[in-house]
């Protein structure tokens, strides 16, 4: 009992401070319960950068890994990017560096170079093209005048992508730990267990995974389609936090995840108490510096012209 009341005061704190600071709060799916519940917006990353950049705010408290709050960055330099825990970041995005991906340009001189929104701000301003989960296939699609791709970091969501658009890409030696804890015997676990369940898994999964799957979606499509759907149960195939949204927004439907391990702990950094101090201090900022950023957002402009 006395844990709610500590909760809820502090809750209530964090929403005075907001307002006093001028301040919105963004979360991404995956983040605690405790954290969601104080956001603003959630969704996806770009999904949420795109809020950044409409708010009128001018202070973004943004609760999810780095390259996140870098992409916000991007978007809307004139406002103050502030990050919770700085230590947050992607594992995937921090396998390949801007030399890297320099290199391997200097390689395929023709290629065009697509990449994922989870990289770091020096690595979009090496790309031709942005993409998210969402849509790299149809990035991909758009380039068919082009002979060679390269697709950066990770080369799951670009086997996902070669074989929906049956182009060969070249891909980069990159995935994300979290969604690699889903193994096939999971999803055939969760099938047994209820068979009736609809299986939505993330393309960051291993091909084995997502052959197996009903829809094989991002987060933010993953919230659209459990809702849109008429089935009651759900198997869930990527971090297990997406599953406390979907349940707020459908309470009288059913979700399961495919595995307990699929945690990404840079994503649970972040807590109540964080926020306060971010908040309290308006630290810690996160800041492209500009010639960087300017580059980078032609890649993101880019896949925004395509979709």
């Amino acid at each position: 009992m006395m844990k709610k009341q500590y909760s809820d005061e502090l809750t209530k704190t964090i929403l005075e401070l907001k307002k006093k600071r001028d301040a919105i709060i963004l979360a991404h799916n995956y983040q605690l319960p405790e954290v969601q519940d104080v956001a603003d917006f959630h969704g996806d990353s770009l999904e949420l950068s795109r809020k950044a950049s409409k708010t009128d705010a001018k202070v973004i408290v943004f609760c999810g890994v780095h390259f996140m709050a870098e992409t916000a960055s991007i978007l809307c330099p004139q406002k103050l990017i502030i990050m919770p825990d700085t230590f947050a970041g992607c594992p995937m995005a921090n396998m390949i560096n801007a030399d890297q991906l320099k290199k391997l340009k200097e390689e395929h001189p023709k290629a065009a170079v697509v990449g994922y929104v989870n990289t770091s701000a020096e690595v979009k301003a090496e790309l031709d093209v942005c993409c998210t989960s969402t849509n790299a296939v149809a990035v991909v699609n758009a380039l068919k005048d082009k002979e060679e791709i390269i697709f950066v970091p990770d080369k799951y969501l670009a086997d996902y992508v070669s074989k929906q658009t049956g182009r060969d890409l070249i891909s980069w030696n990159g995935f994300c730990p979290t969604h690699l804890k889903i193994l096939p015997e999971d999803i055939k676990r969760e099938r047994k267990f209820h068979p009736f369940a609809k299986v939505m898994v993330h393309p960051e999964c291993l091909p084995q995974v997502v052959s197996m799957a009903d829809a094989v979606l991002s987060t933010s499509m993953m919230g659209k389609f459990a809702k849109e759907s008429d089935a009651k149960e759900f198997i869930i195939g990527t971090e297990v936090g997406l599953i406390y949204r979907l349940k707020q927004d459908n309470p009288t439907k059913e979700f399961y995840p495919a595995s307990e391990r699929a945690v990404c702990p840079n994503m649970k950094r972040t807590t109540q108490e964080k926020i306060f101090w971010a908040l309290e201090e308006l630290k810690e900022e996160v800041k492209v510096p500009e010639d960087v950023r300017v580059r980078a957002k032609k890649s993101i402009d880019r896949m925004l012209e395509i979709i």
